[in-house]
């Protein structure tokens, strides 16, 4: 079991800590606000994950494949909504009032994996890679592989939030807060595109 478990995260690892739409997002929003207020939002994909992995391992949500319109659409969707988070990015202060009105929620983090159809993609590569070995109980080696995937996802969120918090600790002011956001904003558009166009 612990082979399996070391086996999968070795996976994973690249999956999750290289830069993609949610771990922008989070740098961003520890950026722009710390750690303790990403919590929400980051406890709403990491929920969400947890439910979308389950579903795809049991078959429940099989039907999002590549080559179908519904994918095509979700990812337009989850394209147009991480443009509209770089440009609340790009258009936020720095004030105290201004920044506190922004704060991302549990279900911007939920909305922000259920669009994203990467997540889909490597849920479904990852099924097709893990989904006939680990425990010989369906039930059991789905749960396994949705916590281990979702434990994974969110230790690489709260490291790219706490890069991102780091750097945000050196652009207080309101002059070098603007550049920061503006800098992430353009990062976040970019991930949005390549969603689009990937």
């Amino acid at each position: 079991m612990l082979l399996f478990v070391l086996t999968l995260v070795g996976f994973l690892f690249p999956l999750a800590y290289s830069p993609g739409p949610g771990n922008m997002f989070f740098a961003a929003l520890g950026a722009r606000f710390g750690v303790a207020a990403s919590l929400p939002a980051n406890a709403g994909y990491h929920v969400a994950t947890l439910v979308v992995t389950g579903l795809v391992g049991a078959g429940l949500v099989s039907t999002i494949d590549p080559d179908t319109a519904l994918f095509d659409g979700l990812k337009m969707l989850g394209s147009v909504y991480v443009l509209w988070l770089a440009w609340k990015m790009a258009t936020s202060g720095s004030t105290k009032a201004e920044a506190d009105g922004r704060k991302a929620g549990f279900v911007d983090g939920a909305l922000l994996l259920v669009l994203n159809p990467k997540a889909y993609v490597i849920i479904l590569l990852m099924y097709s890679q893990f989904g006939a070995l680990g425990p010989a109980d369906m039930a059991d080696r789905v749960g396994l592989i949705s916590l281990v995937f979702t434990l994974n996802n969110l230790l690489a969120f709260l490291l790219w939030t706490m890069a991102g918090d780091g750097l945000g600790r050196m652009f207080r002011s309101e002059s070098s807060a603007r550049h920061l956001n503006l800098g992430f904003a353009v990062v976040l558009a970019g991930v949005a595109l390549w969603m689009m166009l990937g």
